[in-house]
């Protein structure tokens, strides 16, 4: 029968009740539940009295010998089944990880597509006992609060906390694919890339710190003045540019660091090497001062560190990576 309005209670429903009316659901018997539960069948009932008292309707229709869900009941089924899996899997999950050695990571989604994941095969490798987590986000996390470990960061020196290290500067250089500058218009000088598409971040011109980033600048260094390309292409990652122009559909001011790997291998060569631009921004290790001890940390910040040495070389950016 339904409960008057004024039996209706608001206060959560309690897990253990949830847990016996799935057994007994999935049943369709209180002995049976009992059993499975290892309770005993009068304690099974008395949860499932509970329930039906808290939700405030029937949920099971009593039977001489057997029990029947109510309309409300499969109704309350339908949710109560998928819940439970779901708690269940993600304490599996805990149990699984527990004791287990971890570094959680934090950084934007272009850095760890094109410098970081392509990297950490090698660091697991060395290290098959510690599991990466890799938060890929546009904005900072506080390294106090969160259970995030360490964060890799794009921003000026004065935009970094005291101890955090820097992993590499930054020089902004035109690229294109090899095979586009070979069946491509001529390209020999700066002004030679108005015969071209010119690829460009689509929010460099609304964000401050993104206007180093733009071809203006590049133009403004080169002296070219009233400079149009062939046309524009923008894209809002750096990941996205560099693949624009590694499938040849334009020119791209490219940032060194996260196109070493593709001039090393070939998939992009400088259109007018000697013709890079400073930025001011550069990339940044900071460890969370909560978590700088642990051994894992520390291995990791390391291999990172290494990592970034070999970047350095890379792009010819000898001098030792110095702190903020």
């Amino acid at each position: 029968m339904p409960r008057s309005p004024t039996h209706l209670r608001s206060r959560p429903i309690a897990a253990g009740q949830l847990r016996a009316f799935e057994a007994v659901a999935r049943h369709l018997n209180f002995r049976a539940a009992s059993e499975e539960l290892s309770l005993t069948q009068s304690a099974v009932s008395r949860q499932i009295q509970g329930l039906e008292d808290d939700v405030g309707v029937s949920l099971f229709l009593r039977h001489t010998r057997a029990v029947e869900l109510t309309g409300a009941g499969a109704q309350l089924l339908r949710a109560v089944v998928p819940s439970l899996e779901r708690i269940d899997g993600a304490v599996r999950l805990i149990r699984q990880s527990a004791g287990r050695k971890s570094v959680a990571i934090s950084t934007w989604a272009s850095f760890a597509s094109m410098w970081l994941i392509p990297r950490l095969e090698a660091f697991q490798q060395a290290h098959p006992d510690i599991d990466i987590r890799i938060d890929a986000t546009d904005n900072p996390v506080d390294l106090d609060t969160t259970d995030v470990d360490l964060a890799l960061r794009y921003a000026r020196p004065g935009q970094v906390p005291p101890q955090a290290e820097k992993l590499f500067g930054e020089q902004l250089t035109p690229v294109i694919s090899p095979w586009l500058l070979q069946s491509g218009p001529r390209l020999a000088q700066a002004q030679d890339l108005a015969r071209f598409a010119l690829v460009e971040a689509s929010d460099a011109h609304r964000t401050q710190h993104l206007e180093w980033l733009t071809w203006q600048r590049w133009f403004d260094t080169q002296q070219l003045s009233g400079f149009v390309p062939r046309r524009w292409l923008y894209f809002n990652y750096a990941h996205q540019i560099a693949q624009a122009a590694v499938s040849g559909q334009g020119v791209a001011l490219a940032r060194m660091p996260l196109i070493a790997d593709s001039l090393t291998s070939g998939a992009l060569v400088e259109a007018l090497p000697n013709r890079r631009m400073d930025s001011p921004m550069a990339y940044w290790l900071i460890v969370g001062p909560r978590n700088a001890a642990r051994p894992e940390v520390q291995a990791f910040c390391r291999w990172i560190t290494a990592q970034a040495a070999l970047t350095r070389e890379a792009i010819g950016e000898l001098a030792p990576a110095a702190t903020s």
